[in-house]
C-alpha cells in the first residue's frame, strides 16, 4: 500500500535542494501506492545531529509546495552535504485518519532522535504501545508505526552500547505483521537501516566506479538457529544450502572499488522510483536487514533457513524511464489501455512460435511432466487477477482435462481449504506482493503443493517464493486500476493451457486455431481501440446515472465482472457484473427503462442463450447497450446502442470485449471529475490483508 523512499549519498556532494527533489520525485513515482498524505525527514544540520520532518495531508504535490515555500528563509536549499540520509513516505491510511500527525515519518519523540517510514501493518502494535506507555512514553498519533520509533529509542536507552543495526534487529524481533521499514537517527549520523517482512523493499546502488561484486553475502547473528524448511521439491535446495561458517569483515560488505569511494544508495517500495537514478538493484527478502554505515552496505538476517541463499544478487533492471512516464496521454490508465497491442506482443515474445505452432514457457517447462500428473489445478488471486482466472478456467479445463478450481485468496484462507501434495496452485498477482495471495501461497507451499507464480514484477515475493512461474512482461503498470496486466495474465494462462495439450493429437486443430488467434490478436486490439470516440459518446449518456448492470455468460462472464469492477473503482458508480444465466433468478427485478444495461454477446457456444437474456431485458422495457461482433445485425436490432468488436477464437474474445469496458470506465470517470490514476480509498499494491 504505502510507498517508502530513502536516499543516501556518501562522499557525493548534494545540495539540500537536490536531496529534497530526489525524495519528492521518488514519492511521485510511487504515488499510486497511496496518496492520503506524505512526508520527508532529512538532516537539519550538516553533521546529521538534528533531523527535520515535514509532513502534509494530501498528495505529494501538496508536500512539494510546502517545501518550496520554506525556501523563503526557513530552509537553506543551497547548503551542501557530502554525506546525507533522507527518508520519505506517501501514505495509504490504515491506522488513523489522513492528517499531518498520522503521516510518516513517525518519530520517537519531540527531538526526532529516531524516525521511521513504514509500509504495512503491525498487528501487535497495541501490546507494544501499552508496554511503552508503562515505560513513560507518550504517543501523539493513532498509527501503528509510532510504536516502532519509540521501541527503538527504548532499546537504545537501555543498551547504549549496541549499534544502530543491532538496536533495529532487537526491535524488529518484537514486531508481528507485515512491514517494510527505513530508519535514521541523530545518534547514528551517516547510517541508514532498512528491513522488510511481507512488504516489498528494493535497494538501488549508484557508483561512479565498477562495483566490487555482483553478490553481497548475507551475515547471520551469532546465536542464529538453523531452521529447515521442509519441501519435497529438490530443485529449491542444493547449491543454495547455507552452512555455518565464519566470515571476515572484508568479504561481507559492499563498497565501490578503487580510491574513489563515492556511492549513492536508494531504498524504495518499487523499482520504478529508482530506475531514473540506477538500474543496479538488490531485492531484499523477508527478514533481511540492510545497513549502510560509512558508505558500506551490509545485509544481515536474524533467522537462518537451510534453503536460504548465501548472498543477495545485484540485478541489472531492463526497465526504462520512458516506461513510467505518461508521454502524450492525459493519465497513466489511458496510456496503459492503449499500450495493450504492444503489451500482449511482449507477453508472447519468445514464447509463441507460429511456424510451426509451438509454445515454450521457459519458467515452467521443467515442471510440465509433474503438472500433467497432478490431481487438480487451483487458480488463486484477488480483484482483477481473480477475474483473469475466471476468464481462462473454461479453456484450461478443455485443454488440460483437469479439474480447475478458482478462489479469491482471502476466502481461500478463511476456509482453511484442504490442499494436497499432488495439487498445482497458480497464484496470480500483478505486483507479486498482494498480501492475501502471498499468504495463500505460503499456506499451499507448507502443505507440499507445487506453486506456480503469474506476476508482472521481477524479484517480487511471489516470484521468489514460487517453485516456477510465468512473468507476464506487460511492462510497468502505474494506474491503480489494472488494464494491460489483465489481458497479459489471460494470455499467459492460455499459453500454459496450450503447452499442456501439445502432445494430444485429437486436440491439435483446436490448439492450432487458438495459436493463430494469438497471432492476430495485437492487430485486433488496435481495431478495438478505434472505438474510443464511440465509447466516449456512450459515456456522455451514462455518466449521470447512479447504477449500471453488465451482463454476459461463457467466456464473456469475466468481462462483465472486470468491466463492473473498473466502473466501481474509477467512477464510484454502483455497477454489477451479472451472469446472464442467473438473470431470471433475481437480477431481472432491477431492469426497467431507467436502468442502464450493458450486455456482452459474441458468436460462441452460448450465443443463443445470451440472445434469450437480451429478449428478457427488452421485454421489461430495458434498453441494452450491446457489445457484439462486427456485422452481427441480428443482435443489433435488439439494442439501443451497440459497440462492434472483431471476431476471434472464443477463448480470446474476452480480451477484445473487455477493452471497450476499460475505455468506458475511463471516460465516465473523467466526465464525473474523478482522478483516474488515483481513485479514492484505493492503492495499487495491496500489501495488507
Amino acid at each position: 500500500m504505502c510507498g517508502i523512499f530513502g536516499f543516501v549519498n556518501y562522499l557525493t556532494p548534494r545540495t539540500r535542494r537536490e536531496i529534497l527533489e530526489c525524495l519528492i520525485k521518488g514519492l511521485q513515482r510511487m504515488e499510486y501506492r497511496g496518496y492520503d498524505s506524505a512526508g520527508v525527514a532529512f538532516d537539519a544540520d550538516i553533521n546529521g545531529k538534528e533531523i527535520a520532518i515535514i509532513k502534509k495531508t494530501g498528495k505529494v504535490k501538496v508536500l512539494e509546495d510546502e517545501i518550496m515555500n520554506m525556501g523563503n528563509g526557513q530552509l537553506d536549499f543551497d547548503v551542501e552535504f557530502k554525506t546525507h540520509i533522507g527518508i520519505a513516505h506517501t501514505r495509504w491510511a490504515t491506522h488513523g485518519v489522513p492528517n499531518a500527525v498520522n503521516s510518516h515519518p513517525q518519530r520517537s519523540g519531540p527531538k526526532n532522535e529516531f524516525v521511521v517510514v513504514h509500509n504495512g501493518i503491525i498487528t501487535n502494535y497495541k501490546d507494544v504501545k501499552q508496554f511503552l506507555i508503562q515505560k513513560g512514553f507518550e504517543f501523539e498519533s493513532d498509527t501503528d508505526t509510532e510504536v516502532i520509533a519509540k521501541l527503538i529509542k527504548h532499546i537504545h536507552e537501555n543498551h547504549p552500547d549496541l549499534s544502530f543495526r543491532e538496536i533495529s534487529e532487537q526491535a524488529i524481533q518484537q514486531l508481528e505483521g507485515a512491514f517494510a521499514l527505513c530508519m535514521k537517527s541523530v545518534h547514528f549520523p551517516g547510517e541508514c537501516i532498512a528491513t522488510r517482512r511481507g512488504s516489498p523493499l528494493v535497494v538501488g546502488i549508484k557508483s561512479k566506479t565498477r562495483l566490487a561484486t555482483d553478490h553481497i553475502p548475507v551475515l547471520y547473528s551469532k546465536d542464529c538457529a538453523v531452521k529447515d524448511r521442509k519441501d519435497h521439491r529438490p530443485c529449491n535446495r542444493g547449491s543454495n544450502i547455507v552452512l555455518s561458517r565464519d566470515r571476515t569483515e572484508s568479504t561481507t560488505e559492499f563498497c565501490p572499488l578503487g580510491e574513489n569511494r563515492e556511492v549513492e544508495y536508494f531504498f524504495a517500495s518499487d523499482a520504478s522510483a529508482i530506475i531514473e537514478h540506477t538500474n543496479r538493484v538488490i531485492f531484499l527478502e523477508d527478514d533481511d536487514v540492510a545497513a549502510v554505515t560509512d558508505g558500506r552496505l551490509t545485509i544481515h538476517r536474524m533467522v537462518r533457513n537451510l534453503d536460504d541463499s548465501s548472498a543477495r544478487e545485484i540485478i541489472t533492471l531492463k526497465m526504462e524511464i520512458q516506461q513510467i512516464m505518461k508521454g502524450n496521454y492525459s493519465s497513466f490508465m489511458q496510456k496503459e489501455i492503449f499500450e495493450q497491442p504492444e503489451s500482449v506482443i511482449n507477453t508472447m515474445r519468445g514464447r509463441v512460435h507460429f511456424d510451426p505452432d509451438m509454445i515454450i514457457l521457459g519458467g515452467i517447462k521443467d515442471y510440465i511432466p509433474e503438472i500433467k500428473r497432478c490431481r487438480r489445478l487451483l487458480l488463486i488471486g484477488c480483484g482483477t487477477s481473480y477475474h483473469s482466472a475466471i476468464a481462462t478456467r473454461q479453456v484450461l479445463e478443455e485443454l488440460t482435462e483437469l479439474p480447475v478450481m478458482i478462489d479469491l485468496a482471502s476466502d481461500f484462507l478463511d476456509r482453511s481449504t484442504p490442499i494436497f501434495r499432488d495439487d498445482v496452485c497458480f497464484f496470480i498477482s500483478q505486483s507479486g506482493e498482494t498480501a492475501d495471495t502471498l499468504l495463500a501461497l505460503r499456506y499451499c507451499k507448507q502443505r507440499g503443493s507445487l506453486i506456480v507464480g503469474i506476476t508482472n514484477t521481477v524479484g517480487s515475493s511471489i516470484c521468489r517464493e514460487s517453485h516456477c512461474g510465468v512473468h507476464i512482461n506487460a511492462g510497468p503498470e502505474i494506474g491503480v486500476a489494472s488494464t494491460k496486466a489483465y489481458t497479459s495474465q489471460m494470455i499467459s494462462l492460455v499459453m500454459f493451457a496450450l503447452v499442456m495439450c501439445e502432445d494430444r493429437i485429437s486436440i491439435q486443430p483446436r490448439r492450432s486455431e487458438i495459436i493463430q488467434g494469438l497471432r492476430q490478436l495485437p492487430d485486433l486490439i488496435k481495431e478495438v481501440l478505434k472505438l474510443d470516440d464511440k465509447v466516449h459518446a456512450l459515456a456522455q449518456e451514462l455518466y449521470q446515472h447512479k447504477s449500471l448492470l453488465v451482463m454476459g455468460r461463457g467466456f464473456n462472464f469475466a468481462t462483465c465482472l472486470e468491466g463492473a469492477l473498473k466502473i466501481k473503482e474509477l467512477t464510484y458508480m454502483h455497477s454489477e457484473g451479472i451472469l446472464a444465466g442467473e438473470l431470471k433468478h433475481g437480477p431481472l427485478a432491477l431492469v426497467d427503462k431507467a436502468m442502464p444495461v450493458i450486455m456482452v454477446c459474441t458468436r460462441d457456444n452460448v450465443y443463443t442463450k445470451c440472445m434469450n437474456a437480451i429478449q428478457q431485458v427488452t421485454a421489461r422495457e430495458g434498453r441494452p447497450v450491446i457489445v457484439c461482433e462486427r456485422g452481427d445485425t441480428e443482435i443489433q436490432k435488439l439494442s439501443s446502442k451497440y459497440l462492434e468488436v472483431p471476431h476471434t477464437v472464443d477463448c480470446l474474445q474476452g480480451i477484445l470485449t473487455v477493452i471497450p469496458m476499460q475505455l468506458l470506465s475511463y471516460h465516465i470517470a473523467v466526465l464525473r471529475g474523478c482522478n483516474v490514476d488515483c481513485p479514492r480509498n484505493l492503492a495499487k499494491s495491496v500489501t495488507v490483508e
